[in-house]
């Protein structure tokens, strides 16, 4: 003989939430009972009963006492009579009646009709029938639902421990009679696991023992299901109903399960009962039972907070996911906790631990804890190898920036954000950006970064990179960047350099600006380069061709040119021929008479033709006359005066315009000779 004990079998998430917080209840001394029986199990409800513990079916008989909701839950009237009696009330709902109530509620607020797939007279089925606001159909098989009235719109739902095929079967029929039907299959998952694996067991076993009570309504469809697939099953509250020939030829394998309000107790005195039978020639009963035992709870999964498993998803619901991990309750995932949304029935996914125990029983699982610890150790990483991270700005706080590497939280103090203050942090919201970790909560998952740093190290290594590139009397390209009244600073691509006034141009400058302007791009030659002060000296007319190299060639000796008078002295006046070019013109050279002064002749900024009487390169000195430009422009109009009239030619441009021309020139010629004989003529008849 073999035994086979399912894998989920006895008390479910709900049910174990539901008893533990009655058990400790009964501790705190406060008089209470539960409305109804806590669970369909009549030997919980007895114990709990001679703790102190009983149960009442009318709300009216609390007499003020504390008062327990069982794992069935109730409806909103119910609750409402508890309040207005002055009782205290604590909820032990099953999370998974709790969220087919929301659903009710959220669905019919606008008066839709609901149709509930359950057993009518279950305490769930009428506790969740009175959070509707419209009309309430129940309906247990594909028949009743046939015989609903043809609807418009509504939404249907299922009893949690409703059988899935039944469900699947009845919800095909509403589906052609409802127009708009909004259909949630609101069956726990624990159901659905335990009705599946023990169909699974009885194909296989000879003989199968389904452990529960008989009121409970999970409890006898396990029955059903495993009578309809292996006719020797037998249905028990406890050891004692096993009959004593069961087991006494060999039956080959027996199979047991357990329903989901069977506590852990009841199933464990079934199991040693048929160890004791299995194994009772084979060696010593009690340590037999002992191995036996440490089999059966060896396939119970033993999990803690932070432990990574892998489990299969049984259940997907809009907020959450159910995963089945081997342990006596599945684990539930929150939707912002699911990392991959598109999870199906059936896959298998790696999560981790959060709690055992949420307070309600529930097992709370995790799949973006693994990512994020995953994420987590890269970051570590890379900060150990001083590497920088990219994140994006996702909040402005008090104090600094909320920016997420990687999926993790990163505070970057105002202060880090930027090498100049920055006014409104809200502008890095969005931003992505390079971040140096500057310090690091390991036990709070905590960091804070610098974007300050990576900014400052970033210039420093390119400043480093520039400056092993710069030789003086290089020529080298740059931007105008800033301008000061002793010259411009110029971005050489990572570094400034500095033309000094004085070596913008050949000529005089009064202000930089007379030269260049700001993001004016320039070709620059470095002068000199201190590395010890980090500063540069760069030049800009000396980019430009020197005047006096070839200032006799444009300035030959006896041209007349203009200038502009810049400088006055006593015995001169300076020119200025071309921006740092000048040439002296001597006071006896100012006018045509002699003066006192120059300023009798000229004025500084007045423009001047003057004549260049010498350039000595050399010496870098030209000798000009103003006097002697005059006297030059003056004959140069007498001549002109003076000049015969010119004989202008005529020229066709076309052969219309020739043959006119050529008429013309006929007439001419014509009159000229009329003109000259009657000149000769004239004397003759003076005579007469």
């Amino acid at each position: 003989m073999a035994v086979t004990v399912a894998a989920h079998a006895g008390f479910c998430m709900g049910v174990s939430r539901a008893v533990e917080s009655a058990e400790a209840a009964v501790k705190d001394g406060i008089p209470s009972c539960t409305l109804g029986e806590l669970i369909h199990n009549p030997t919980v409800v007895r114990a709990l009963a001679e703790k102190g513990l009983p149960p009442i079916q009318d709300p009216r008989e609390a007499a003020g006492r504390r008062v327990l909701i069982r794992s069935h839950g109730v409806s909103p009237e119910v609750l409402r009579v508890l309040q207005e009696n002055g009782s205290e009330v604590m909820d032990l709902t099953c999370p998974f009646v709790g969220r087919l109530h929301s659903i009710v509620a959220e669905g019919t607020a606008d008066g839709t009709p609901v149709i509930l797939v359950g057993e009518k007279e279950h305490p769930e089925v009428r506790g969740t029938a009175g959070w509707a606001q419209g009309p309430v159909f129940v309906v247990a098989t594909p028949e009743e639902a046939a015989g609903l009235p043809e609807m418009e719109k509504a939404v249907a739902v299922s009893q949690t421990t409703f059988p899935p095929a039944r469900w699947d079967a009845v919800l095909r029929v509403l589906k052609q009679r409802i127009g708009r039907l909004e259909s949630h299959c609101t069956i726990c998952s624990a159901t659905e696991i335990r009705q599946r694996e023990a169909a699974e067991l009885a194909e296989k076993a000879d003989r199968m023992i389904v452990v529960g009570g008989r009121n409970s309504a999970n409890t006898r469809k396990l029955y059903d299901l495993c009578r309809e697939r292996c006719p020797e099953t037998i249905l028990v509250e406890s050891a004692a109903e096993i009959p004593p020939a069961f087991a006494n030829t060999d039956p080959g394998m027996i199979g047991i399960t357990a329903g989901a309000s069977t506590p852990t107790g009841s199933l464990k005195e079934v199991v040693t009962r048929m160890s004791e039978l299995e194994n009772k020639t084979l060696a010593p009963e009690e340590e037999n039972n002992e191995d036996f035992m440490q089999q059966v709870e060896a396939t119970m999964v033993r999990i803690r907070p932070g432990q990574t498993v892998t489990g299969k998803v049984v259940q997907i619901t809009d907020d959450e996911v159910s995963v089945n991990i081997g342990y006596k309750a599945d684990g539930l995932i929150k939707r912002e906790d699911l990392v991959d949304q598109d999870v199906k029935l059936g896959d298998e996914i790696e999560v981790e631990v959060v709690k055992v125990n949420d307070g309600e029983g529930n097992v709370l699982l995790s799949q973006r804890n693994i990512v994020n610890r995953k994420a987590w150790d890269a970051l570590m990483a890379k900060n150990e190898a001083g590497e920088y991270v990219e994140a994006v700005g996702k909040e402005a706080v008090k104090g600094g920036l909320i920016a997420l590497v990687d999926g993790i939280r990163a505070f970057v103090p105002a202060s880090q954000l930027s090498q100049r203050y920055v006014d409104k942090i809200s502008e890095f919201v969005g931003k992505t950006m390079k971040l140096k970790i500057i310090e690091v909560d390991e036990q709070k998952k905590r960091i804070v970064a610098s974007r300050k740093a990576v900014v400052a190290e970033e210039a420093a290594a390119k400043k480093k990179e520039v400056w092993d590139k710069l030789e003086e009397g290089m020529v080298i390209h740059g931007i105008v960047r800033r301008l000061t009244d002793f010259g411009a600073f110029v971005d050489l691509g990572g570094v400034d350099g500095l033309i000094h006034i004085t070596d913008l141009s050949w000529g005089r400058v009064k202000h930089p600006s007379d030269v260049v302007k700001p993001n004016q791009e320039v070709d620059v030659k470095i002068l000199s380069l201190d590395r010890d002060r980090d500063r540069i000296q760069l030049g800009y007319k000396q980019m430009q061709p020197r005047p006096w190299d070839n200032a006799a060639e444009k300035y030959p000796e006896g041209s007349i040119v203009e200038g502009k008078v810049v400088r006055i002295t006593d015995f001169g006046a300076f020119v200025e021929l071309e921006p740092g070019l000048d040439g002296l013109v001597h006071i006896s050279q100012c006018a045509r008479t002699r003066i006192a002064k120059v300023e009798d002749a000229v004025q500084v900024g007045q423009k001047v033709n003057v004549k260049v009487l010498s350039v000595d390169p050399e010496k870098k000195r030209i000798s000009l006359s103003i006097r002697q430009a005059l006297e030059d422009e003056e004959a140069l109009n007498a001549e002109a005066s003076e000049a015969p009239e010119a004989e202008y030619e005529v020229v066709a441009t076309d052969e219309s315009t020739a043959e006119t021309l050529a008429d013309a020139v006929e007439a001419v010629e014509a009159a000229e000779t009329a003109e000259a004989a009657e000149a000769a003529e004239a004397p003759e008849k003076a005579k007469e």
